[in-house]
């Protein structure tokens, strides 16, 4: 059965972040199911997941809350055009989400994949500016940030592979330093910077646009909450809109709901996606203020109207996995949960410090990072290591030399020590 589906698999099928030529020498693993934090193969060995599958089950495969929540929807509504015409759990999640994040963000723009999110929330900005008499066509990221990988959205990274690719067809975006580590010395250092920059092109940027606390993609590289707290500051002084792309690290990632919570702001804009549905359905939504909602409302005019739409959105199936996803933390300790989990974690971590190829071991909440260092990209550590630990029964996903955990939510104790494990033999072996 294994090797059927993988012929056809590689007939058929290109897959994401993959160079497919790899697969002629590393198999893929068919997965016939999973349950809790485990991924089945057909030929009855179990994974642990401890990436999440992409960073989106939070609360594990085949939860069975968000799993009755989905098929009673089935039965009643599976999907309807969000124009025009509304729908319950869409109401219903909306609501909800005002009234989690961050107060001011009033109002809910749905779309389907945080990529998405990240271009809603860009052309928001642009064209609220356009809507007040401003044409400000330029934003500002941070340096090594990843916000997707639409056009707009790799815009605003700092990705030099896809850059360097894809530049002509790019929209201007400059990069600002992110600071170098926790320190809130590094944060102030970086502020500096930030502001000078303001100063000299402030009139011209639309947005700053930041994943806070942790840059995803980008290594789990991890910086402190000041820096968070003096962006906000900055932006308003030089009137930019700050969008919170907290597609990875939101829903309890960073050990608050959400990462800006630890700097005590809000953003104009938050862009949500991956664990808001549990992992279950695609669904993102931007949360923004009245103010800006504001610069859209009015009789008609075609051009002053707010230009974006899915078939999408909004579909009743994925925001009924999110309501069922906000149940689970309204009725479990689920932060309280991973702050004891997390430090588990924490305490385990001086032995990975203590061998010579490792580089630099961070954490932030239920994240955690371990960099290794002498290592060239061409002898690709990363993939040696995910090799080794799925034999090992454990789903790492290494992002370049740098081996990290994301668990989910549901993880016990054992299974941490196990992930931990294989981690460290793998870490080891290379």
């Amino acid at each position: 059965m294994n090797q059927s589906i993988i012929d056809k698999d590689l007939d058929y099928i290109w897959h994401p972040c993959t160079q497919m030529k790899d697969h002629e020498t590393l198999p893929l693993v068919p997965i016939k199911s999973g349950k809790g934090i485990y991924l089945y193969d057909f030929e009855g060995n179990k994974y642990i997941d401890a990436i999440s599958s992409w960073w989106v089950n939070i609360f594990g495969h085949s939860n069975p809350k968000i799993n009755d929540r989905v098929k009673e929807q089935l039965d009643t509504l599976e999907h309807v055009i969000l124009a025009g015409f509304t729908h319950t759990p869409a109401v219903e999640l909306a609501e909800r989400l005002v009234n989690i994040t961050p107060e001011g963000l009033n109002k809910v723009f749905f779309a389907d994949n945080g990529s998405s999110a990240v271009e809603v929330s860009l052309k928001m900005s642009y064209h609220y500016h356009l809507n007040n008499g401003e044409n400000r066509s330029l934003f500002l990221s941070l340096s090594n940030s990843y916000h997707g990988e639409t056009l707009g959205a790799l815009s605003v990274g700092d990705v030099k592979l896809y850059k360097e690719t894809y530049k002509p067809l790019l929209i201007s975006c400059i990069q600002t330093p992110v600071p170098k580590d926790k320190r809130i010395d590094s944060a102030k250092i970086a502020l500096v910077e930030l502001e000078e920059i303001l100063e000299d092109r402030g009139s011209e940027i639309s947005a700053f646009i930041v994943e806070p606390l942790i840059q995803g993609a980008g290594g789990m590289h991890m910086y402190h909450p000041y820096y968070l707290t003096g962006a906000r500051e900055l932006t308003k002084k030089y009137g930019i809109h700050l969008i919170a792309d907290e597609i990875m690290t939101g829903f309890g990632r960073t050990g608050t709901m959400f990462g800006c919570e630890q700097a005590d702001i809000t953003p104009d804009m938050m862009c949500l996606s991956k664990g808001l549905t549990g992992g279950y359905l695609p669904l993102s939504v931007v949360m923004t203020t009245n103010n800006i909602y504001k610069a859209f409302y009015c009789d008609y005019n075609e051009h002053k109207a707010f230009l974006h739409s899915h078939s999408y959105t909004g579909n009743p199936l994925a925001c009924s996995a999110g309501l069922a996803t906000l149940d689970i933390f309204e009725q479990e300790n689920i932060l309280e949960d991973n702050k004891k989990k997390s430090d588990y974690i924490l305490s385990k971590l001086d032995k990975f410090r203590e061998l010579e190829n490792v580089k630099e071991v961070r954490q932030t909440g239920m994240i955690t990072a371990i960099e290794l260092k002498g290592y060239k990209p061409e002898e690709r550590i990363g993939l040696k290591i995910y090799t080794y630990s799925l034999s090992q029964g454990v789903l790492l996903r290494p992002l370049g030399s740098v081996i990290y955990f994301m668990p989910p939510y549901i993880i016990t104790y054992e299974e941490i020590d196990k992930m931990m494990k294989v981690a460290y033999n793998g870490i080891k072996r290379v």
